[in-house]
């Protein structure tokens, strides 16, 4: 039985860990602004900057605060937290193991 992960993410955070996904090529950061088009580029910017900064996403520039240079930067999800970000967004309840004792 795995323990449940101690991720919790907001709506916006969800949002783009799953446009991001959990493959191991990078985004582009204009495809991410395009799969994230309801987000204000302020808000995904912030979002993104905080996502880095605890280390759930990668990038091959460390600051970027205009759409301009959002566009060019390169975004991975962290591969080393990717399966409790994977169960943060999916959280499946635990399957208790009965404590019952079958006797012959």
């Amino acid at each position: 039985m795995s323990k449940p992960s101690n991720i919790n993410l907001d709506g916006t955070e969800v949002s783009v860990i799953k446009a991001l996904g959990f493959g191991s090529s990078d985004t582009l950061g204009a495809d991410l602004i395009a799969n994230c088009g309801e987000l204000p580029i302020a808000e995904l910017i912030d979002c993104l900057q905080g996502l880095i900064g605890i280390g759930y996403v990668v990038a091959d520039k460390g600051a970027f605060y205009k759409k301009e240079e959002l566009e060019k930067v390169m975004f991975r999800v962290n591969s080393g937290y990717m399966k409790d970000l994977r169960d943060a967004l999916d959280p499946r309840p635990e399957v208790k193991k009965s404590k019952r004792v079958r006797r012959e």
